[in-house]
């Protein structure tokens, strides 16, 4: 496990604009979905011709996840099933649940889980929507959610975000702080369910090599080791975006770290990281559009 230098999506400058977002805000809340949409196949064409770096991340990660060389086509949906989560989440944050069709697969494991135990932690990753997780939370009575997050990252869309239901923030914990984990713990013992994306690191954290969509990539030991601190069964989570208002919440068993002794925690957290990457990979084949990863993610320098 070693320290990485500064990740590349940390060094690749912000693309989104205030005045810009706020205008995606205004129409999507006033004209609806439908137009909104609409602007969006423009933002999208937009980004696919003028962002010629990540357009290259993104075909070398296609390629991997479809087995074949993308097209422009495969690009250019790529990019516009980000710009769809992103503007679905203006709609989320709002409540407005009933716009979207969500069908929920592995929803009673972790139900079953919390019958043992108060709290269990989701890895998810930028894959496809984490905030469909609200709307199932809404719907089925399931347990409240706490997501764990660098503040850093997308600090303009955040603070829109922000801006359009304040209570959106209220159950976010920013990592990167002392008191991270006792927060984390906290939220736990009161029968909350914790999400990290764990696809991720920051600059400095401690990384390992797994095998990923066939080649080493690094991936952020942190997550890990506060899971097996935490000492809660931890599950995969990926809210996957399926076209159009439709989305497929997944929860599978991942590992569990509520009976593993010290000396067995980093054998433990080595082989739940392998585990990891093996269903992101999967998930990345079954649903190749919705990993949004845009830089060259197998970068070892």
């Amino acid at each position: 496990m070693t320290h990485g230098p500064t990740p590349e999506w940390m060094r690749e400058q912000e693309r989104s604009h205030l005045g810009a977002l706020r205008l995606m805000v205004w129409i999507s809340l006033r004209l609806g979905r439908r137009v909104g949409r609409l602007v969006l196949c423009g933002i999208a064409l937009y980004f696919v011709l003028f962002s010629p770096k990540a357009r290259r991340n993104g075909r070398a990660y296609l390629e991997r996840a479809l087995g074949r060389t993308p097209t422009w086509a495969d690009g250019y949906r790529h990019v516009f099933s980000f710009a769809s989560t992103v503007h679905d989440r203006v709609y989320l944050l709002n409540d407005r649940f009933d716009l979207f069709d969500i069908r929920i697969v592995g929803g009673e494991l972790v139900s079953e889980a919390l019958r043992h135990q108060p709290g269990a932690l989701l890895m998810g990753a930028h894959l496809g929507s984490f905030e469909v997780l609200r709307a199932v939370g809404h719907t089925h009575a399931q347990a409240p959610v706490a997501m764990l997050m660098y503040e850093e990252n997308a600090r303009k869309i955040n603070a829109i975000l922000h801006a359009i239901n304040p209570a959106a923030q209220q159950d976010v914990v920013a990592l990167g702080h002392p008191d991270s984990m006792l927060k984390a713990r906290d939220r736990l013992e009161a029968g909350c369910l914790v999400g990290m994306l764990a696809d991720r690191s920051l600059a400095n954290d401690s990384t390992a090599e797994c095998m990923f969509l066939g080649a080493p990539a690094r991936f952020p030991v942190g997550p890990w080791r506060m899971a097996a601190m935490l000492r809660r069964p931890v599950f995969f989570m990926a809210g996957l975006y399926l076209g159009g208002n439709r989305y497929e919440l997944h929860f599978e068993p991942l590992a569990d770290f509520t009976t593993i002794e010290r000396g067995e925690r980093e054998a433990a957290v080595t082989a739940a990281m392998q585990a990891y990457a093996d269903r992101l990979g999967d998930f990345c084949r079954r649903a190749p559009y919705n990993w949004f990863n845009f830089y060259d993610f197998w970068n070892r320098s």
